[in-house]
């Protein structure tokens, strides 16, 4: 029997998960696990629903389209290993945790190649058997090197593009190219100390938690959806080169819990938020 995933977005109405789940009936389908939630403040109702059996796809979707009030959006998902090009600068603390993970089983991608701007963790790569490309940004403008960048990452057709600290701003229509399928870790607790050097701000604000946000990005700097945040203690006695150093667990881990989301298909996005169930 095949296991798939079902979401589904849309204005809330009276009796969805009953219509929905009696649809799945319908079609012989066993439900592994069903999660919901309505935000009170769109009216936006959503809902992942586990399903176990033999699907008919286009029959299942057409009788979901029929029953769904407008302005529904609906999939059905295959749960294999996500597809990611993971593009890199000199840090190897956020790879090395995604490759180790990738490797133990504990995290289910696909890494199809890792981009670099300095040569400085093509030997990382190499040790996983990942192909590596360096792409150096140097004499080039940010178009310029966007477009190499294109050229490398296009062709392995990945779901997501996931910047374990690619230390550099991103233009619209990179991010257009990859809608909603961007996913940044960036060191602070957004929103606050957005841009750069935010240890540095923390440590002058004389801040007592450090935090890391993973988000998806878009056109604005540091402002897509956040998709995980974590954070850890501290005092006075913290230089900013020792909040950069704590730093790190908590941006290995807010990146591996929002990664984790995204390959077992938890992540809805609705405007510049996003909902996990």
């Amino acid at each position: 029997m095949a296991h798939r995933i079902l979401l589904t977005e849309c204005p809330d109405s009276q009796g969805l998960i009953a219509q929905i789940t009696n649809i799945c009936y319908k079609h012989q389908l066993n439900i592994i696990r069903n999660t919901e939630y309505v935000d009170p403040g769109t009216g936006q109702f959503y809902m992942r629903t586990e399903l176990e059996g033999i699907f008919n796809d286009k029959t299942l979707l057409h009788d979901l389209d029929r029953a769904l009030p407008k302005g529904s959006r609906r999939s059905l998902l295959n749960r294999n290993a996500k597809r990611v090009v993971i593009l890199v600068t000199k840090e190897a603390h956020c790879l090395g945790d995604i490759l180790m993970k990738v490797y133990d089983g504990s995290l289910t991608l696909d890494i199809a190649a890792i981009v670099g701007n300095y040569p400085a963790l093509a030997a990382l790569a190499e040790r996983f058997a990942i192909p590596y490309h360096f792409i150096p940004h140097q004499g080039l403008s940010r178009v310029e090197h966007e477009q190499a960048l294109q050229r490398v990452i296009a062709p392995y057709q990945p779901e997501y593009v996931i910047l374990a600290k690619f230390m550099r701003i991103l233009t619209a229509d990179f991010v257009a190219a990859y809608r909603n399928r961007i996913i940044n870790i960036h060191h602070s607790f957004l929103p606050a100390f957005i841009g750069a050097n935010p240890y540095q701000q923390a440590f002058e604000r004389g801040v007592k938690i450090i935090g890391a946000t993973a988000h998806f990005v878009n056109e604005q700097l540091d402002e897509g959806p956040i998709i995980q945040q974590k954070v850890a203690a501290i005092d006075h006695s913290y230089s900013a080169a020792d909040m950069e150093k704590a730093g790190r667990d908590v941006e290995k881990a807010a990146l591996s819990d929002a990664l984790q989301f995204i390959t077992e298909d938890r992540v809805f996005v609705h405007g510049n938020k996003t909902v996990i169930l």
